[in-house]
């Protein structure tokens, strides 16, 4: 018989590292909980000085990382509990407000891993790390643990953050509730299965963690060794997607890429509503960014219903994502903006020089750090530069004699959790260019 997934244990309300939830109350729930400790991290902090599209922006209007990932939450929460609305089978005591307090927390964590410069820091991350010239800082590493490095994931780092840094690191972080933990893995799965487009949602030093949160959740293990996304994932994506491609265009219009006129005709196919012409320009997307994204979440909801079956047997493909599904009406105008954000937007020769700017920067951190590191792990005494650098990493710095994998990741836990400011000046200041 055909493996299926069951609500009842994929809305498992039990807590990674601490079995017994504590604390919850009527006016509280567990996974409203969740989202109470990821809003009070220092990690979310960090968001506000984050590239979401636009690095080192100097128009307030633009969107950060951190006001992006507060929108997402709350479309994922409004998506959650759209669909429970429409779910038949969910367990005694479950209801649409739960579905939205847990897409609610799994959204406003999404983007906790993301390094300094957006997905460019990402790629400058691996692009270090698989540099041949840079291959003697990783003599000794596993294949599977060179990987983590050389395919570097934002997905993985906030995985790891919230569920071995912070809190309580090394018993279970910030102790989420498994469902939860679930619905914020997109790629369920570790890097020797990342495929070409590098994607996965666990380091190797986390791997018995991404099996725990499976295994409590009940999620599908495929024959490739990957496991089936929970359903609430794929909603936590099309949060995201919905927030990206229609703010991004938003942003764009805001700082002069995007003709108003352009984006005002977009926000009105998705909406099928007209613009007030008597408000300002910027009012009349405001209204009209609320009604496509209102218009976007009934859509995103009814699919998921009419597929909800086919989510829990496991048959739909990450590769497949919710809007991709959605009726013409609604997926023709969504794929239109995202076409005109990659050929308009994301290829802005600011965005791009900065973008360039940053891969020099933390090749620079890196080629510091891990020199400094190497040096650490073999000697007892070392130089007085290398202390200093050391030093920098506080109670995470490496003594000598550990082990190679461990102390790599703290030296990317420090620098992938910097801000776009402050990875600029700090390499700035480690290269002898001052301020």
């Amino acid at each position: 018989m055909k493996k299926k997934m069951t609500w009842e244990k994929l809305l498992n309300a039990n807590r990674l590292g601490k079995p017994q939830e504590v604390g919850a109350t009527k006016e509280r729930s567990g996974f409203h909980r969740d989202y109470d400790r990821i809003a009070f991290s220092h990690p979310f902090r960090r968001l506000n000085d984050k590239t979401q599209v636009h690095p080192l922006s100097q128009n307030d209007h633009v969107h950060s990382r951190l006001t992006h990932s507060l929108e997402v939450s709350i479309v994922g929460r409004s998506l959650g509990m759209a669909v429970g609305d429409r779910i038949s089978g969910l367990p005694d005591g479950i209801g649409p407000t739960d579905l939205g307090q847990i897409l609610q927390a799994a959204c406003l964590m999404h983007d906790l891993g993301n390094p300094p410069f957006g997905h460019a820091g990402e790629d400058a991350i691996q692009m270090w790390f698989s540099n041949p010239r840079n291959a003697h800082f990783f003599e000794g590493l596993t294949r599977e643990q060179l990987l983590d490095f050389q395919s570097f994931e934002g997905n993985a780092q906030a995985f790891r953050l919230v569920t071995h840094l912070e809190h309580n690191p090394g018993k279970g972080g910030m102790q989420l509730t498994y469902a939860t933990l679930a619905a914020l893995m997109k790629y369920p799965w570790t890097s020797p299965h990342a495929g070409p487009k590098k994607k996965f949602c666990a380091f190797q030093s986390e791997e018995v963690l991404l099996k725990a949160v499976a295994e409590q959740t009940g999620l599908i293990l495929q024959d490739s060794g990957q496991y089936c996304r929970h359903p609430l994932a794929f909603l936590a994506e099309a949060a995201d997607d919905i927030c990206y491609r229609i703010i991004d265009l938003e942003d764009a219009a805001e700082i002069g890429l995007l003709p108003f006129d352009t984006v005002r005709e977009i926000f009105e196919d998705i909406s099928k509503a007209d613009a007030d012409t008597a408000l300002s320009q910027r009012n009349q997307l405001s209204y009209l960014r609320a009604r496509a994204i209102n218009a976007s979440i009934q859509a995103v909801a009814q699919t998921f219903i009419k597929h909800e079956s086919a989510l829990l047997a496991g048959e739909i493909s990450f590769s497949t994502d919710l809007i991709s599904l959605c009726p013409p009406e609604m997926q023709r105008p969504l794929d239109a903006v995202k076409k005109l954000a990659q050929d308009r937007v994301y290829t802005d020769h600011r965005k791009m020089e900065l973008q360039i700017g940053g891969y020099a920067l933390l090749g620079n951190l890196l080629e510091i750090f891990c020199t400094a590191l190497v040096e650490r792990l073999a000697n007892e005494k070392v130089s007085y530069k290398t202390e200093q650098v050391m030093a920098l990493l506080k109670f995470e710095a490496p003594n000598y004699g550990d082990a190679l994998y461990p102390s790599l990741l703290k030296v990317t836990d420090y620098i992938s959790g910097m801000t776009d400011q402050y990875a600029s000046r700090m390499a700035r200041q480690l290269s002898g260019l001052g301020e």
